[in-house]
């Protein structure tokens, strides 16, 4: 072996198994197929993703954007080894940010980085995406996975996601003007604490010594790390169906601090 073979470093020498990526591409590639819409074919691999906003029925739109992540959460699911809510998790906290403008959602994009790529955890977050995203309605048309061994501890992950809508212009909520004393607000029950405030809850869990495998105090017949995972409530479908009819002047989707 020459000198040079021997000196020389290669991606999985500093901890970034490109095989590892190139398997979960494999695996994710027919999920996010499944989420083609008109507009999008959510094929992967290109350099960007396409839209074509003419096919998909708008005339004159106004784009709507909206990026996310899932927070401390995360840190629930790695410890509980569970991850097939998470991906849904990340797709409402955007698309549920787009539907409140009035805006029906018609793209995801998700980020994943890792210290060290777990492909089947990986997979299992993204399935849960790109059923989030059939539900919702948008292409899963791209995302970037990363594996930083510098930067993220082993066995931690985080995520983030970013989301594009569509309205035409007049139709953007809220409609202020309209809003009058009288107008009927109502609320609707979210399925848990979503993916807001989980520094606190996870503070909570330390100071009073509750775990993972604890019955929920406010939920029998599961534990404490199933109830505080139920997925984030995707609101899109029953949202937009209201505003078509022509009766909503605003929306608010309540996230942190609220």
């Amino acid at each position: 072996m020459s000198d040079n073979r021997r000196n020389s470093l290669t991606y999985k020498d500093a901890g970034v198994d490109i095989d590892a990526g190139e398997e979960l591409v494999a695996r994710i590639a027919p999920l996010a197929k499944a989420t083609r819409r008109k507009g999008s074919e959510a094929a992967l691999g290109g350099f960007g993703g396409l839209f074509d906003l003419k096919e998909a029925g708008f005339k004159d739109p106004i784009l709507v954007a909206s990026t996310d992540g899932v927070g401390t959460k995360l840190k629930i699911a790695i410890e509980s080894g569970r991850f097939d809510g998470i991906g849904q998790d990340l797709v409402a906290m955007c698309v549920n940010d787009i539907v409140v403008q009035g805006a029906e959602p018609l793209f995801f994009l998700d980020y994943y980085a890792s210290g060290k790529l777990d492909v089947d955890a990986a997979a299992v977050v993204i399935e849960g995406i790109a059923r989030a995203c059939r539900d919702s309605g948008c292409a899963l048309i791209g995302g970037e996975t990363a594996e930083m061994p510098g930067l993220y501890a082993k066995g931690d992950f985080d995520l983030a996601g970013f989301a594009v809508g569509a309205v035409e212009r007049g139709h953007v909520l809220p409609r202020t003007f309209e809003m009058r004393e009288g107008d009927v607000l109502i609320g609707v029950a979210s399925s848990g604490a979503h993916s807001n405030g989980f520094s606190l809850v996870r503070r909570v869990m330390e100071q009073t010594g509750l775990g993972h495998d604890m019955p929920a105090p406010f939920d029998t017949g599961k534990t404490l790390g199933e109830a505080l995972l139920a997925p984030t409530r995707l609101y899109v479908k029953s949202a937009l169906a209201a505003i078509r009819s022509g009766h909503v002047k605003g929306l608010a989707h309540i996230t942190g601090g609220g």
